[in-house]
């Protein structure tokens, strides 16, 4: 690995994501998470059920989320594989009922190209890829269909058990695969302005790990493309407050907002509704938007 990247040019922080236009210098996306899988690691299953699925996502764009991520396969390796048609009868019924109801940025969590190239025909945004674009046909898929991408750093990929993973220095290794991968998808034909990245908080890493690359996320955001970051919840947020799965609201709101401040521009999240109110703040604060009701002392 070289670590030189094509030269993307200048990448404007103005996007269009699917149907909905962002300024990622001064604005931060909220992606509400819905997961059609029975053993995911913080719904549990809640929302494997067509229905229930179909609600969440719609409940989640009243409460304010832009982007709306749905997928049908857990990260885990503690699960049964599936087949790419189950996969696909899972994902492609809620995309295409959110797509009817709402302008929300849909995006498919899959790492499998025709689950992805499905997907994208049923009315998703783009592709959410935990495995970096590594499958072959990936990175072809989402040129021909000009989807937006979000490259993801994980050693295993989904349904891989990786055991005690080591870093000699987790965020510069996290930033070399994600410059590879990168390079990868425009080799392959994706444009550079359809390009995000996400450093896997977690994804077979521990602790330590997410928390050096939250410390030092802006090694991260320095590589040019807009940032991802998927924290809600997690296990190093639970282990460093010593907080169960259902008691990790606060901790997530505090990394995220930190990670806002390292640069962060996308944060992927369960709880919609106290996540939105914390990033207008921080987006207030920043001097990114005016406050909607002041009267305090102004009268």
């Amino acid at each position: 690995m070289s670590g030189e990247v094509i030269s993307p040019g200048i990448i404007s922080p103005v996007r269009r994501i699917g149907p909905r236009a962002f300024d990622f210098e001064r604005q931060v996306a909220v992606m509400a998470i819905v997961n059609r899988t029975p053993n995911s690691f913080h719904d549990q299953g809640r929302t494997y059920e067509l229905e229930s699925a179909v609600s969440a996502a719609r409940n989640a764009v009243a409460a304010g989320a832009d982007w709306v991520d749905i997928g049908g396969f857990a990260f885990s390796a503690a699960q049964a594989t599936i087949g790419v048609e189950e996969e696909i009868d899972r994902v492609c019924p809620v995309i295409a009922e959110v797509r009817a109801a709402t302008d929300a940025v849909i995006s498919v969590d899959t790492h499998r190209p025709a689950v992805a190239k499905a997907a994208i025909g049923a009315g998703a945004d783009v592709i959410n890829d935990t495995n970096g674009l590594r499958e072959p046909g990936m990175a072809e898929v989402a040129a021909e269909c000009g989807a937006s991408v979000v490259v993801t750093h994980s050693v295993g990929g989904p349904g891989k058990r990786v055991f005690r993973p080591s870093y000699t220095d987790v965020v510069a290794e996290v930033a070399e695969f994600l410059r590879e991968r990168v390079e990868a998808a425009l080799k392959a034909g994706i444009a550079p302005d359809k390009i995000i990245i996400d450093p896997g908080h977690d994804l077979n890493k521990n602790t330590f790990h997410s928390l050096e690359l939250t410390r030092r996320l802006e090694e991260i955001t320095a590589i040019g493309y807009p940032t991802l970051v998927a924290l809600s919840n997690k296990d190093f947020i639970g282990e460093t407050i010593d907080r169960p799965q259902g008691e990790r609201k606060e901790g997530t709101i505090a990394v995220n907002v930190v990670s806002i401040l390292k640069g962060a521009r996308i944060l992927r999240v369960h709880d919609v509704a106290a996540t939105v109110a914390s990033v207008r703040m921080t987006e207030a604060v920043l001097g990114w938007r005016t406050p909607v009701a002041p009267s305090h002392n102004l009268a």
